[in-house]
């Protein structure tokens, strides 16, 4: 055995597997490999850390011109990163704290040019609440805006020209900073994700009882606003709408129940005898969507259960625990969807990845022929993992 052939130990099997294949005189020899690479694998990480330590500190004295390539080198360093660490977890946390920071210094830029500019701020608090991935902390190299605000009640319409201006000019600085604008709307521009308190309290009542024109777009965005999370601004005000919202999805159950069978209903990615389906024909022919037919089920059938059993936590991974401590879950189940979770977010990552080196146009198509053997029976047992999670929901909320 050449122990020269051995990878980095960050992707190494354990140790005395390993050694228990070598002759004794190359013990010696493997373990100073071992040590030269752990010792590089280290220093790089640390300079890493240095690099994005130095980085955001540097976002606070800007103006807005340079946080765009301030947060695109954060992304490049998360992207380097996870190609030599593939941990989920550490990049959902890493670009959730840095975007949060961005965040929140883009909103106190934007208060202080409006006050520079003659507006006056009305005296009640509000707040800057992000959904989707963000309200999940699960961001990931691509990102856009996904978030609404919430103001006090008592400013009358005063207010509500303020916020209309403020929300405009926040999606304009955010957008400068690197935040994609949502190709859904889901942004405070768009007067449905902004609002006074008893608007949101109107809004969200006109929903649960039926009162609205388009059910279905309302239950969507009723199920958007379930990952709802204080990012910027009066975090007592956020906590109250955040309540609000989750009391009303479980007092309402018929509404639950409908965002229930939407997330059964969703499509996997699996075919005749459990296969792997992918695209007959077309621009995507031997690939399938991993985010809409696999990622995107588990996450919204996960959040389903967690709405429904009173589980405050927005994260996929914190729902799915605190669903096995509670009884929803047994241990080995838990453990198969976190593994779910994990892999094929694993998967919509190197594909962003692609994406971004323009490797590939599409950052959501993959053709799992183009994996090992091992990946696509992992992403295979995902999916099937999966459909029995839609199976737990459809019959504990009685779906026919």
């Amino acid at each position: 055995m050449n122990v020269t052939e051995y990878p980095s130990p960050l992707i190494m099997p354990d140790f005395s597997e390993i050694s228990r294949f070598c002759r004794v005189e190359e013990i010696i020899p493997f373990m100073q490999l071992l040590a030269t690479a752990v010792s590089a694998d280290y220093q790089k990480l640390l300079e890493v850390r240095r690099e994005k330590e130095s980085l955001v500190a540097a976002i606070f004295p800007t103006g807005s011109a340079p946080l765009n390539s301030i947060h695109e080198r954060l992304n490049q360093l998360e992207l380097e990163r996870f190609l030599f660490i593939p941990s989920v977890h550490e990049l959902h946390q890493s670009c959730t704290d840095y975007r949060d920071i961005l965040s929140c210094h883009v909103f106190d830029m934007v208060k202080k040019e409006m006050a520079e500019a003659g507006y006056t701020q009305p005296d009640v608090p509000f707040a800057l609440i992000s959904l989707g991935s963000d309200g999940r902390e699960e961001q990931t190299l691509i990102t856009d805006q996904d978030n609404l605000i919430v103001y006090g009640d008592g400013g009358g319409d005063g207010a509500d020209h303020y916020f209309a201006e403020f929300s405009s000019r926040l999606v304009d600085k955010l957008e400068e900073a690197g935040f994609m604008r949502c190709t859904g709307d889901i942004m405070p521009t768009n007067q449905t994700w902004r609002g006074s308190f008893s608007q949101w309290r109107k809004r969200l009542f006109s929903i649960v009882r039926y009162e609205v024109e388009d059910l279905g777009k309302n239950v969507m965005n009723l199920i958007v606003l379930s990952d709802a999370r204080h990012v910027a601004g009066d975090p007592e005000l956020a906590a109250e709408l955040i309540d609000l919202i989750r009391t009303m999805e479980r007092d309402y159950f018929q509404v639950l129940w409908g965002m229930a069978k939407a997330a059964t209903d969703m499509k996997l990615a699996l075919g005749f005898m459990k296969r792997i389906w992918t695209e007959g024909s077309g621009d995507h022919k031997g690939e399938f969507n991993v985010k809409l037919l696999a990622w995107a089920p588990l996450v919204m059938n996960v959040r389903i259960l967690a709405i429904n059993q009173g589980i405050p936590a927005t994260s996929t991974l914190q729902r799915i625990a605190l669903l096995e401590t509670e009884g929803s879950f047994s241990s080995l189940f838990a453990a198969d969807l976190m593994d779910a979770y994990h892999i094929l977010t694993k998967q919509r990552i190197l594909i962003q990845i692609k994406a971004l080196k323009g490797i590939q146009k599409d950052s959501h198509y993959l053709n799992p022929y183009q994996l090992s053997t091992i990946e696509r029976e992992q992403i295979r047992h995902a999916m099937i993992k999966i459909e029995e999670l839609q199976k737990i929901i459809h019959a504990n909320f009685h779906i026919v």
